[in-house]
């Protein structure tokens, strides 16, 4: 087992080797996002976003320390599809794709808040040329 030390924490690559889980290549938390006009849904759910989620995702998902950014091609509508935003948001997550831990569930959001925030994240996702692309294993 070969483990490389940097800033971020300790990678222990024998397990990313031997593993089936692939981390995302995102380390500095930080992704830059463009925001133009948003429809008024998107809007609510920027204002949603901005109350529940940035804290960790970052201001537009772009990401922090703490959280992955969500304006990212790993969230394309291909590979995590709305319904995957929901349960994240009700169940929460285990650490996959990324080196942040595991997302706890965020009993404080409601559904027309996650519909709103869904939106605002495809909205945006689509002004950065993110789009549906087939998930391949």
């Amino acid at each position: 087992m070969i483990k490389y030390k940097s800033g971020f924490g300790i990678l222990v690559m024998g397990l990313v080797l031997s593993s089936p889980v692939v981390l995302a290549d995102h380390f500095n938390g930080h992704v830059n996002v463009k925001i133009d006009a948003l429809s008024i849904p998107a809007k609510q759910g920027q204002k949603a976003f901005s109350n529940s989620c940035a804290s960790c995702h970052g201001n537009n998902g772009e990401g922090t320390l703490q959280g992955p950014p969500l304006i990212h091609d790993i969230y394309n509508p291909g590979h995590h599809s709305n319904n995957a935003f929901y349960s994240a948001v009700r169940k929460g997550v285990k650490q996959h794709h990324w080196p942040y831990g595991d997302m706890p569930a965020q009993k404080g959001v409601g559904f027309s808040d996650m519909t709103a925030i869904v939106t605002f994240i495809r909205e945006v996702q689509q002004q950065n040329g993110i789009v549906t692309r087939k998930h391949q294993m």
